[in-house]
C-alpha cells in the first residue's frame, strides 16, 4: 500500500514538473472578434486599441459638447453613448459594403483563375496573375500574395496570408478549395472552378435582390428610431423644456427610451436579417 501511494505521490510530482518544465506546443492566437471587424472592413491597419480610443474620445467629445450646449448631464451622457457608437456602426457598415463588393466580382476572379488554368498556367502562377487581370478591389491582395509567394516558395503559407488580408468568407472557400487542389492534385480543377463561379453568381444575385426589397423597410426603421432623438437635440436650445430631464422623472424618460429604441432596432435587424456567409478555418 505505501508503495502505491509513493508511485502516485511521485506521478504527481512529475505531472507537476512536466506542466512547467516541458515546452507546450504552439498555438495560434485567436483573433478578437474587434480586429476581425476591422479586417473585414479593410482597416488591417487600424488597431483595436486605438479603435477603442477613438470610440472613447468621440464619446467623450460629444458628452462635454451637449453638456455645454444643453446644461443637462442625462441627455449630454445619451448623446455621448450614440456617439462613441457612431465609429463601431461606421466600420460595421463598412465591412458589409466591402462584403458586397468583393461578393460581386469574386466570380470573375474565379472566371480568370480558370481561364488561366485551362492555359496551362500553375496555380500560384494563375493567383498571381489577378494582380493584373483581376478586378479592381481584388488586385492589391494578389499583388501581397504573389510577392508572398516569390520571397517565400511557399504556396500554403501565401494562401494563409491572402485569406487574412481578404477577411472575406468567399475569398475563405475559394482559397481552401485551391489548397485542396493544389495539395490533392487532380485534373478537376477547372470544372470546380466553373461550378464556383456559377455558385457564387446565382447566390449574388439572389442576395442583391432580397437587400434591395428590404432597403426601403430598414431605411425607415432607423429613421424612426433617430427621429425622437433629432427632436431631443432641437429642444437643447430651449432651456426651461430641456431642464425638465435633469429630473429623476426625465431620467426614467430618457432611459425607457434609449431601452426601447435599442430593443426595436436590433430586433428589426434580428427579423430583417439575410443569412450570413461565415469564415471557415479562419
Amino acid at each position: 500500500m505505501g508503495a502505491v501511494i509513493g508511485l502516485c505521490f511521485g506521478a504527481g510530482l512529475l505531472l507537476a514538473w512536466s506542466a512547467y518544465a516541458v515546452p507546450r506546443a504552439h498555438r495560434p492566437r485567436q483573433e478578437g472578434r474587434l480586429r476581425l471587424l476591422l479586417d473585414s472592413a479593410g482597416l488591417h491597419a487600424v488597431r483595436p486599441g486605438a479603435f477603442v480610443g477613438t470610440c472613447l474620445g468621440s464619446g467623450v467629445v460629444a458628452t462635454l459638447v451637449m453638456q455645454v450646449a444643453s446644461h443637462t448631464v442625462p441627455v449630454a451622457l445619451v448623446f455621448g453613448c450614440a456617439a462613441g457608437y457612431l465609429p463601431l456602426a461606421s466600420v460595421r457598415g463598412r465591412a458589409r459594403r466591402r462584403q458586397r463588393e468583393l461578393a460581386e466580382v469574386w466570380p470573375e476572379a474565379v472566371d480568370n483563375l480558370s481561364s488561366a488554368v485551362r492555359a496551362g498556367l500553375s496555380l500560384p502562377e494563375a493567383l498571381a496573375g489577378l494582380a493584373e487581370r483581376g478586378p479592381g478591389p481584388l488586385r492589391s491582395a494578389f499583388a501581397d500574395f504573389a510577392l508572398d509567394y516569390q520571397v517565400s516558395g511557399r504556396f500554403s503559407d501565401a494562401l494563409d496570408r491572402l485569406k487574412v488580408r481578404l477577411a472575406d468568407p468567399v475569398g475563405d472557400q475559394v482559397v481552401e478549395a485551391l489548397r485542396i487542389a493544389r495539395e490533392v492534385g487532380g485534373g478537376d480543377l477547372g470544372r470546380l472552378l466553373r461550378s464556383l463561379s456559377g455558385f457564387l453568381r446565382d447566390d449574388a444575385r439572389t442576395r442583391s435582390e432580397l437587400e434591395s426589397r428590404q432597403a426601403w423597410t430598414v431605411n425607415g426603421a432607423r429613421l424612426a428610431v433617430a427621429a425622437p432623438w433629432l427632436v431631443l437635440l432641437l429642444l437643447c436650445f430651449q432651456p426651461d423644456v430641456i431642464h425638465r430631464y435633469a429630473t429623476p422623472a426625465g431620467v426614467v424618460v430618457l432611459i425607457g427610451g434609449a431601452l426601447s429604441c435599442l430593443v426595436a432596432y436590433r430586433m428589426m435587424l434580428r427579423l430583417g436579417r439575410l443569412p450570413v456567409e461565415r469564415r471557415i478555418l479562419s
